[in-house]
């Protein structure tokens, strides 16, 4: 159970609902297919794998700042051995480069491979460096977010054939469109929840010496940055939501308004309302349902 917890096995689940709901209802229409269930499988693992991985780096660098902010929650060294820690993670992300090069190599295009490089190393330079850092930090997890959904139209080549096509007709652009919109939410919204993740980690991270946002700036001006962090994800949707109303997708539309759009607001709201780390705890949960709200519109999109 240890092991399952230093991976956070449940963020990992989180990871492969997001892809799978994204390759179902916007990749599996389009033919023909690179990524058929088994790529797509084996596409899905490797993302789990660089994921679990730089969990399990995160933690090794960060156990004395874990160790003051959530005690009861430290897993290396009081049951799993540093050591152990590292060979795992190498491990893990020796795995996920052959699964993913594996799929690469059916479609000859080697190159694709890149993308899986890139994430294993911006996540070893986020546990060492960047997290530490004002900004950077939160955007690196927020585009590593947004690229394990961007890697399908990579790995699809019917995606970058789709891409030059008009949005208009049954074949058109408005696949990629649809999943460029999707990485967008989850950019933003995962962006928010760093933040908030500082924020709730104020003691620990000042302690250890990093430079986060409510450290360098406080924790007012850091409630005022993500709220404008919420309006930019909101705004999009709200502008989308009459179109699709007008169209006839009327389900869709209701249910971006209701579910996203409303909750957004309601979060914004609820962020002002408190300063203390139980406040944040609360605030990145709900952050978390959101998210997978969000990622159950695709549902009614594809239906």
């Amino acid at each position: 159970m240890a092991w399952l917890r230093l991976v956070r096995w449940k963020n990992l689940l989180i990871i492969f609902l997001a892809q799978f709901v994204a390759w179902w209802c916007v990749v599996l229409p389009l033919s023909p297919l690179v990524l058929g269930l088994s790529n797509f499988l084996c596409l899905a693992i490797s993302t789990m794998l660089i994921a679990a991985a730089g969990y399990v780096i995160n933690d090794y660098f960060d156990i004395k700042i874990d160790a003051i902010n959530k005690p009861d929650k430290v897993v290396l060294e009081r049951l799993i051995p540093r050591r152990q820690a590292i060979i795992l993670h190498s491990v893990l992300n020796g795995l996920a480069l052959v699964i993913a090069g594996y799929v690469a190599a059916q479609a000859h295009h080697y190159e694709w491979l890149l993308l899986q490089m890139f994430c294993t190393l911006l996540l070893w330079f986020y546990s060492t460096h960047l997290k530490r850092q004002y900004i950077t930090g939160n955007l690196a997890v927020a585009l590593l977010t947004a690229l394990s959904i961007l890697s399908l139209f990579v790995y699809e080549p019917a995606m970058h054939y789709a891409a030059r096509l008009p949005v208009s007709g049954a074949s058109s652009s408005l696949p990629v469109w649809v999943l460029v919109i999707y990485a967008y939410f989850a950019f933003m919204l995962t962006w928010m929840r760093e933040i908030v993740k500082d924020m709730e980690d104020l003691e620990g991270d000042e302690a250890e010496g990093c430079v986060t946002m409510p450290i360098r700036k406080g924790l007012d001006y850091s409630t005022r940055f993500i709220t404008a962090l919420a309006i930019m994800a909101i705004i999009p949707l709200a502008i989308a939501a009459y179109p699709l109303f007008t169209h006839n997708y009327k389900l869709l539309s209701s249910y971006i308004v209701l579910l996203l759009v409303l909750p957004l607001v309601l979060w914004s709201v609820y962020i002002r309302r408190g300063g203390d780390e139980a406040h944040y705890n609360n605030a990145s949960h709900l952050l978390k349902l959101i998210m997978i709200l969000g990622i159950c519109s695709l549902l009614i999109y594809h239906t």
